[in-house]
């Protein structure tokens, strides 16, 4: 965002006509000649509509809203969900602000920096619209900052920038922008715990190989992992996965015993189908968080339970019968049919699947596929 759109979108005028169309198709604001500075009413009019879910406290505020900034941030539940708590926080990369807004209520103090100028100004005057007074934005990079740093602060955070400055992105922390494993001898100085959000692509052995006794936290939301979270508080280290809203599973490191089941696949005895939430996969918990439920043979296979389990992170599935995979039979049974597939450790893809049957997208029938000890199953599900 420039400075002269941030100017623009201040205006009384602009503000009542964001107002008055929030409804309305941004395309068709933008094509109206009555409409006082159009394009730029339609652009927020667009990001605003979109913040309705993922960020309702900014869409009720009516707040400024740039585009690439609404790209990159956290989600305000996802937000809502980290667990920091203390007196003083500082955010090295506030980008729109939706982690520091939301910490604020956490914390006496908020710190938050932001290098670009335009978009420091935007988050000071979202702050003010939603009667935020605890936050302070100053404009300058993470890495001048906490080189001249001289205070002490309960917490510090950050969510790197992963993108390079010719758009390329990146997962690996070193590439990212700040470079927390660069930064971290200093950080140290200032605090005696770190937070840092990576991207959901981040893998959860990186943290400990880098940080060694840390916590590692994979957040879901919706059946979407969002965030990969690092703690370093000194509370040793430790593997979550969270799916936001619904349930938390948390377990010391040194605890989580990856052991696939030894006996052999008896499909008649089962009668539940887990399918595990993609934040246990990710965090390679689903063998370790269902040993006492179900039979499971890997970290992304489902599980297979005799009784219906009860606060498993996952979905739980009455299963109608087990059957050998036969893509021959199934097309037999289901060309033309609406399929619903859901797939753990197989060969192939829904697509592909479905064109090899005949079948095409829908719930007719409910069909789990799955590859147990090289063998695959067709699992019906009620």
């Amino acid at each position: 965002m420039t400075r002269e759109e941030f100017s623009t979108l201040l205006l009384p005028e602009v503000r009542q006509a964001i107002d008055a169309n929030i409804d309305r198709d941004p395309l068709q604001i933008a094509l109206d000649r009555r409409i006082v500075h159009a394009r730029e009413v339609a652009s927020q009019v667009k990001y605003l509509q979109r913040a309705r879910t993922k960020l309702p406290r900014l869409y009720e505020a009516r707040a400024i809203i740039p585009d690439r900034a609404f790209e990159q941030s956290s989600s305000e539940d996802c937000a809502v969900a980290k667990p920091l708590r203390g007196g003083r926080l500082l955010d090295l990369t506030c980008g729109l602000g939706i982690d520091s807004l939301t910490m604020a209520a956490h914390f006496e103090q908020v710190v938050a920096l932001e290098r670009d100028e335009v978009l420091a100004d935007v988050v000071r005057e979202n702050m003010r619209r939603m009667g935020i007074s605890n936050v302070e934005v100053i404009t300058t990079s993470a890495e001048e900052y906490v080189a001249t740093c001289g205070e002490h602060f309960d917490w510090v955070y950050a969510d790197p920038d992963r993108r390079t400055a010719e758009g390329r992105r990146v997962v690996r922390l070193e590439d990212c922008s700040p470079n927390m494993v660069a930064l971290w001898p200093m950080l140290k100085r200032i605090t005696e715990r770190i937070a840092i959000k990576n991207s959901p692509l981040f893998d959860v052995d990186e943290a400990f190989r880098i940080f060694g006794e840390c916590g590692v936290e994979v957040i879901s939301r919706g059946g979407e992992c969002k965030e990969v979270n690092i703690y370093a508080d000194g509370r040793g280290a430790r593997i979550a996965a969270e799916a936001v809203g619904r349930q938390r599973v948390e377990f010391a490191r040194d605890e989580v015993v990856d052991k696939p089941c030894q006996g052999e696949f008896m499909a008649e005895e089962y009668g539940y189908l887990i399918v595990p939430d993609v934040a246990l996969q990710k965090a390679r918990l689903v063998q370790h968080s269902l040993r006492e439920v179900a039979d499971v043979w890997s970290n992304n296979s489902f599980g297979f339970a005799r009784v219906e389990p009860t606060n498993v992170l996952g979905r739980v599935e009455a299963i109608e019968r087990i059957e050998t995979f036969d893509a021959k039979q199934l097309k037999r049974e289901l060309k033309g049919r609406g399929v619903d597939i859901i797939l753990r450790d197989f060969p192939m893809g829904v697509d592909e699947l479905r064109r090899k049957m005949g079948a095409k997208s829908g719930n007719e029938v409910r069909l789990a596929l799955t590859k147990i000890k090289g063998k695959l199953y067709s699992i019906y599900l009620k």
